[in-house]
């Protein structure tokens, strides 16, 4: 059977032969060799997990500069370097200076009745209009809808065993931290040995990024006994409360407080994104740009950062998570950088840390990008693509933009991959919402995610190079590069469906 190229040069169309033949050697470049060869250096023991901030993750951020550079992209990062780097600081809470204060009644204390569960501070102290959630949502989106922006929330939810919010609640819970009330305090029937070894926990040094939102609002954990006295006052019963089961959202207007959560700070330090570019011919599009992006960045090993140690291995490599999707950009880095001519529209190629922390990296490359915001067309994301099913990739985000519709007719166009790409089957988990995609789509940057879902060696040592499927990943690659291209070259930009962009991007104002 003759190529499409043949058939196209035997019509008379020698110019658009040579530009499948090209477009197809790229993508022949995109090899289960290589992907293989290069997730095991960024997957090494000697990476030792790749953990926010380390010396070992500037070390795979210098090898990914450094193969950028060979491949002849442009540095795309400070100071004419391919690394851009942003402030960390490591932190303690001040529970000496960190107070809620009830106007007119008691003030709550850390320590003793309240502490900080996730977030970022409130040093100067904050005060809002305060309002009583209480219930269960049923999926992210739904908690996110809440009318609770700019306002001091008490949540009331059911508990389980140890006092602490029950796993039915906790949609609701990041739901609301979503929706950036001033501060989300959450009540708590912890006993008392459960509290103490929270508190002994939660005030205990953390990393925390001193610019823009951070982690959000502050989100404490108040102990019911502090609690209770202060809703009384309005005529609330915790324990009543509790057993609401649809979401509730009940203003307060009597009860007026101010929520100070004030850090120590006890180290600063730096962490690395890695950002290369290719110029578009296209003396116009060449203005517009096309991320593809994912997190180098993973837990660490047992001892230093989040990875629970299995027997003897105490290292947790996160093969798939996410040295799969760092390839995958590096490997369709190398397949673009060889197309002639270029596409139309420039290609910004992006490998984020601080992803397992809070989105850190992704949100400061989308505060302080190399070209504006508003000139970023669409980001392409790869976290966690190496595993999981053979001919089969979830695609979050397809509903949301035009992007569905062009990846769909892309796929169609490459039945050569066997790779079907499939709709988000977990739309109760928030998949949307937890990886770096989601600091480009609030910012009003459509977006598609690739995504093999998570697995038993997910933030475990089982996450190990050897059981990365290299052919499967490099089909899925040069499906994104297919994509990544299309998109490069069409005449027209991605568009939003118009009711996406009012939920993501208008009712998140910027806001994570």
């Amino acid at each position: 059977m003759r190529t499409l190229a043949a058939v196209l040069l035997a019509l008379g169309f020698p110019a658009l032969a040579a530009a499948q033949d090209g477009t197809a050697r790229a993508a022949a470049a995109i090899t289960p060799r290589d992907i293989a060869a290069r997730i095991g250096v960024i997957a090494d023991d000697s990476m030792r997990g790749r953990e926010t901030p380390s010396p070992e993750l500037d070390k795979v951020a210098a090898y990914i500069a450094g193969e950028f550079h060979r491949l002849g992209l442009a540095p795309g990062g400070d100071a004419s370097t391919f690394i851009q780097r942003y402030a960390i600081e490591r932190t303690q809470l001040d529970t000496a200076g960190s107070t809620i204060a009830v106007r007119g009644g008691p003030t709550i204390k850390f320590g003793a009745d309240a502490v900080t569960r996730r977030g970022g501070y409130a040093p100067a102290g904050v005060t809002g209009p305060t309002v009583l959630v209480s219930g269960i949502a049923a999926t992210p989106d739904e908690a996110a809808r809440l009318d609770v922006a700019g306002k001091v929330v008490i949540a009331v939810v059911p508990t389980n065993a140890a006092g602490q919010p029950a796993a039915a609640a906790r949609t609701l819970l990041a739901g609301l931290a979503r929706g950036a009330p001033v501060a989300l305090l959450v009540a708590t029937s912890a006993p008392d040995e459960t509290w103490t070894e929270m508190v002994r926990l939660e005030l205990g040094t953390r990393m925390d990024v001193p610019w823009g939102e951070g982690d959000g609002p502050p989100t404490v954990l108040v102990r019911d006994r502090a609690l209770a006295p202060v809703l009384r006052r309005g005529g609330i019963n915790i324990a009543a409360v509790r057993r609401a089961a649809a979401p509730v959202v009940r203003a307060l207007p009597g009860l007026a407080l101010t929520v100070t959560v004030k850090p120590r700070v006890l180290e600063a330090r730096r962490a690395p994104n890695v950002v290369a570019l290719l110029e578009g011919s296209d003396p116009v599009l060449r203005h517009e740009y096309v991320v593809l992006s994912a997190h180098m960045d993973h837990v660490g090993s047992a001892g230093s950062g989040d990875c629970p140690a299995q027997g003897a291995d105490s290292i947790c490599n996160g093969a798939d998570d996410d040295a799969s999707g760092t390839i995958a950009v590096v490997e369709a880095a190398e397949a673009f950088a060889q197309l002639s001519p270029r596409p139309r529209r420039s290609l910004i190629f992006l490998t984020v840390s601080g992803e397992e922390r809070g989105l850190w990296g992704s949100d400061y490359f989308a505060s302080h990008p190399p070209v504006p915001i508003g000139q970023i067309v669409a980001d392409l994301n790869m976290d966690m693509v190496g595993r999981n099913w053979k001919d089969t990739i979830v695609v979050i985000g397809k509903e949301h933009s035009d992007l569905g519709g062009t990846l769909a007719r892309v796929s169609a166009q490459h039945p050569e991959l066997h790779m079907a790409a499939i709709d988000d089957i977990w739309p109760a988990e928030g998949f949307y919402f937890r990886s770096d995609h989601y600091n480009f789509a609030r910012r009003g940057v459509p977006i598609l995610f690739f995504f093999n879902g998570t697995h038993a060696d997910y933030h475990r040592p089982g996450d190990e190079v050897a059981k990365i499927d290299a052919e499967k990943e490099s089909r899925i690659v040069r499906l994104v590069f297919y994509l990544g291209l299309e998109l490069a070259n069409a005449a027209q930009k991605p568009k939003w469906n118009p009711a996406s962009y009012r939920r993501i991007v208008q009712n998140s104002e910027g806001r994570m």
